[in-house]
């Protein structure tokens, strides 16, 4: 392994890589799909996170135990087959532990294999760094993503159905049966919020969000120096003027 990158894989640099600078939903925008499709209310957000997060975690740290006995030429096929042993435990766990919670998120739960943030941190980070970089860099980005489907489920279901965390229980169990919080008061349900197109756009303004707090950073740090005025220009009048 190169010294170059066990440099560039410091554990804080990890972490904000993953939370923030390049996290997968809103700088890299990938995983689009499970994210608008089943991000409709907390719950559903929640658990498509988690299991999306201990996946890209598991997959990174076998990918990292066993990258110096993979050959090249299969490392690929390779990586997919731990990827969808690890999302086949998942999905056995949700129909053992969450039923209806699963039945709900549907296809998307057997489709994390097909996730292009496992795959590619299998590839790009787990292959080439040891076991406990690994494990944080599949841990930092799943969480990152986990973050932002939870937030995109808590917009959509404040603005679609004027509640927040309802349904918890079919996550957590009989102890989270109380815990929806009805935000507004006779709310009508606004359908659009609900749906994919409302979901692309709330998707948007994150995005747009996340830009502008980083342009503001970055002004603050590299302050930009204003623009110098001209000085004028002495000019001297002799002689007589009529």
């Amino acid at each position: 392994m190169s010294n170059t990158i066990i440099a560039r894989s410091k554990p804080t640099d990890i972490a904000q890589q993953g939370l923030w600078k390049n996290n997968p939903a809103l700088a890299q925008l990938l995983g689009l799909c499970p994210l608008l499709g089943v991000s409709a209310s907390v719950v559903n957000a929640l658990g498509l996170g988690i299991a999306t997060l201990l996946v890209v975690t598991g997959s990174n740290v076998v990918v990292s135990l066993t990258r110096h006995q993979i050959s090249n030429a299969i490392r690929l096929p390779v990586f997919v087959m731990i990827i969808a042993a690890l999302t086949t435990c998942i999905e056995l766990l949700m129909q053992a532990y969450t039923y209806e919670l699963y039945k709900i998120l549907g296809i998307f739960i057997p489709l994390i294999v097909t996730n292009c943030i496992i795959l590619g941190r299998a590839e790009g980070f787990a292959a080439k760094n040891p076991v406990h970089l690994a494990a944080l860099d599949g841990l930092m980005m799943g969480a990152g993503f986990a973050i932002v489907l939870l937030l995109l489920g808590a917009l959509r279901e404040l603005v679609g159905q004027g509640t927040l965390f309802a349904n918890m229980h079919l996550l957590l169990g009989p102890v989270a049966v109380d815990w929806t919080i009805r935000v507004f008061s006779d709310y009508k349900p606004f359908l659009f919020a609900i749906l994919p197109p409302g979901a692309f756009v709330f998707m948007g303004f994150l995005i747009a969000l996340k830009n502008w707090l980083d342009n503001r950073l970055a002004q603050k740090q590299h302050p930009v120096p204003a623009a110098r005025m001209p000085r004028g220009k002495r000019v001297r009048v002799t002689g007589n003027i009529a």
